[in-house]
């Protein structure tokens, strides 16, 4: 009697549709507590590097008798503007980087410049480059540039002149915005604090890259991650595009916020 030959069964089409749509459920399920995780860990690497930053700036501040860098001026902590274009300050970490007062202090690390959570870039004769810097320095420290952004309040030249609202309450270093960042310091405006708040401004915009919160590290060397409240301090981000500086935003708490940790009256 001839073999019968062996039935190897298979799926059916029904079947294959339920195990697609399970892994789909599944996916579904996954990839939000994917992202948070990839947040979190951008989140990390951004408060070390806030933390490298300031351990370059202290030593600095140490090497030169207490003096700070300036945040903006003819001997300012680091040179170049930031855009959108071809221009070689963007894109290049020996145009300014290289050069910078904190380069050496810093063991010439080019990471710890940049929120790994920004994808900046610039296309330079058809090739993308990633931007080399959203770290900017609170422009209270050592600039030229704060005048016009709050009189009477105190611009320290050194280390010793952080005693009001102390160390660990003045932030040197943040993630500014990539479509806000364009020198080396971040503007706070103090003008209307701290009891007129339909005079607060934002001048410049401090990133948001974390789930809406942004890295910042303080004089006394610790780095925090604070989450913004307000919608006005974290516009809709148009690649490619600059943001309107030094605009009104009455009555913003996250600018207050900024205000507390920026500076104080003389």
């Amino acid at each position: 009697m001839p073999r019968r030959g062996r039935h190897t069964p298979g799926f059916t089409l029904i079947e294959l549709l339920v195990v697609i749509a399970i892994i789909a459920i599944l996916a579904s399920m996954l990839l939000p507590a994917l992202s948070k995780s990839k947040l979190k860990a951008q989140g990390v690497k951004c408060l070390g590097s806030g933390r490298q930053m300031m351990h370059a700036w202290r030593m600095y501040v140490d090497d030169n008798q207490d003096k700070v860098p300036q945040s903006f001026g003819p001997n300012q902590w680091v040179n170049g503007d930031l855009d959108f274009s071809a221009n070689t300050s963007n894109w290049d970490v020996k145009q300014d980087l290289a050069r910078s007062l904190l380069w050496t202090y810093c063991g010439k690390n080019a990471d710890i410049w940049k929120c790994p959570a920004d994808r900046s870039s610039v296309t330079v004769s058809g090739k993308v480059y990633p931007r080399v810097r959203s770290i900017a320095m609170n422009a209270w420290f050592n600039s030229t540039d704060v005048d016009g952004f709050g009189s009477g309040f105190r611009i320290y030249y050194k280390m010793s002149d952080v005693f009001n609202p102390g160390p660990a309450r003045t932030w040197v270093f943040l993630d500014e915005r990539e479509d806000s960042i364009n020198d080396g310091e971040m503007v706070i405006g103090m003008t209307g604090y701290p009891d007129q708040p339909t005079q607060w401004r934002i001048v410049d915009y401090p990133a948001s890259y974390h789930g809406g919160a942004g890295g910042l590290s303080f004089a006394d060397g610790h780095s925090e991650i604070k989450k913004w409240r307000d919608a006005r301090t974290m516009p809709l981000l148009k690649k490619g595009q600059k943001l309107d500086l030094n605009v009104s935003s009455p009555n913003n708490q996250d600018m207050f916020w900024m205000m507390e940790r920026s500076t104080r009256r003389k």
